[in-house]
């Protein structure tokens, strides 16, 4: 049987582990995301720089120790979500992570390429061009789908393009708005918002953590493949920091000044055309893989099938769907963000937990439980809470309480199962009395 290079359904090997800057790299490509600068050009037009500046660094934080956590349980164990989602909801109650997080990231591949091929097309036809869309999104599709196919290492090579492109060209655009605004400075230090779209603290957090909360639930995947627990956290922590960080400053300086949350819209209002449509598609590419790769190990947990066979039926899909993604799925993946994260919470609290039990050495043929009911119901309470956007942080909402009531009701499985053996010893030394 062909070695399986990507560990659909077992650990990563030793010999396959990779260093810091590879993993830091495809780390940062994830976190380059037009969603986040999306955010930012709603926080940049909704609070005053001080607020914006707090906002993103509180909430990366958040995510930050999230996807931290989430680190150092796959580079512990060599496994990827899907895999790890067997100790604490069974090996067939593991299906619903693994589904869940499936058809969010088909999904946000098929609007990342629509998301491509739009603004494309149009630049092409207020240049002559008249593009049939479908062309563009079909190149788009399978270009983005063979560096998923081929696995971590077509990742990290995407990846190792696409990060300094995006920086350069993000930083050299912020730079021009302030040399092409000789009032930009004053005008951002003082800007205060309008009433209409003035933001409080929790909301701005909520939209912080909640753009990319998703997507960081799958950040296992990835850094299973970090050398070190150290390497995996810390590159997980840092880019973070500096790439989603970096994206909501671009956004929110695009949407300040030019009206726009886009950064490669910002860098064709600036006479950029050529490097607006590079960054744009790089920028969408390094993201689009990355979900792509994890669907494909997600449905391999369900189906046991190769991850690579998976990604090309997904990376389909979502091309096909893309226009229609892009028109209708927009409201569902936030849906989905919304009900994604308390799997994170409970998936943690386990690990914690049962740390020794985490030490197995062939997990394909391992018996787990077949559904953990304590898992689902904790995850069912947490998605409860996390739909009530009434007060707080939603996604943190979530996670707090399936985290609390999955602790709980193990706790009371353990005292019960603690009681019931207790009595079956004391039947046991009676009888055992009563005979002699």
């Amino acid at each position: 049987m062909a070695q399986d290079y990507d560990y659909s359904t077992t650990a990563v090997d030793q010999k396959s582990k990779r260093g810091f800057w590879s993993m830091f790299v495809i780390m940062m490509g994830f976190t380059f995301f037009s969603a986040s600068m999306w955010a930012g050009a709603s926080l940049g037009v909704g609070l005053t720089l001080k607020d914006f500046i707090i906002a993103v660094f509180l909430g990366n934080l958040i995510l930050g120790a999230y996807t931290g956590i989430l680190a150092y349980m796959a580079s512990s164990t060599g496994l990827g979500l899907a895999l790890l989602s067997r100790h604490a909801f069974g090996r067939k109650g593991s299906y619903l992570p693994s589904f869940l997080l499936a058809i969010t990231q088909i999904g946000w591949f098929g609007v990342g390429i629509a998301m491509f091929a739009l603004p494309v097309q149009k630049l092409l036809q207020d240049h002559g061009c008249n593009l049939n869309i479908w062309i563009i999104i079909i190149i788009a599709g399978i270009l983005m789908t063979s560096s998923a196919y081929w696995g971590i290492k077509a990742l990290a090579i995407v990846s190792l393009v696409a990060v300094p492109a995006i920086a350069v060209f993000g930083c050299f655009s912020v730079c021009k708005v302030f040399a092409d605004n000789a009032g930009a400075w004053s005008t951002l230090t003082s800007f205060t918002p309008g009433s209409a779209k003035m933001m409080t603290m929790t909301t701005a957090l909520a939209v912080t953590i909640g753009s990319f909360i998703s997507g960081g639930t799958c950040t296992p995947d990835f850094v299973r493949f970090a050398k070190t627990k150290k390497i995996a956290v810390s590159t997980v922590v840092l880019a973070f920091f500096l790439g989603n960080s970096l994206m909501f400053t671009f956004g929110a300086i695009g949407g300040m000044f030019y009206q726009t949350n886009d950064i490669s819209d910002l860098l064709v209002m600036q006479g950029l055309l050529i490097p607006g449509v590079i960054v744009l598609g790089l920028n969408i590419w390094t993201t689009n893989d990355n979900a792509l790769y994890t669907s494909g190990l997600s449905f391999a947990n369900i189906f046991g099938w190769p991850k690579k066979y998976l990604v090309l039926i997904n990376g389909a899909i979502g091309t096909i769907l893309a226009l229609w993604l892009n028109n209708n799925f927009v409201s569902y993946l936030v849906f989905l963000n919304t009900i994604i994260p308390p799997i994170g919470a409970v998936m943690a609290v386990d690990f914690f937990a049962h740390r020794k039990s985490y030490a197995i050495a062939d997990i394909k043929n391992h018996k787990f439980k077949t559904v953990s009911w304590p898992a689902v119901i904790a995850w069912a309470c947490g998605c409860i809470v996390a739909f009530n956007k009434s007060w707080g942080v939603p996604a943190i909402n979530g996670m707090a309480v399936a985290g609390a009531v999955y602790f709980v009701i193990k706790k009371i499985d353990r005292m019960y199962f603690s009681v019931k053996n207790t009595e079956r010893i004391v039947k046991k030394i009676e009888k055992t009395l009563v005979k002699k």
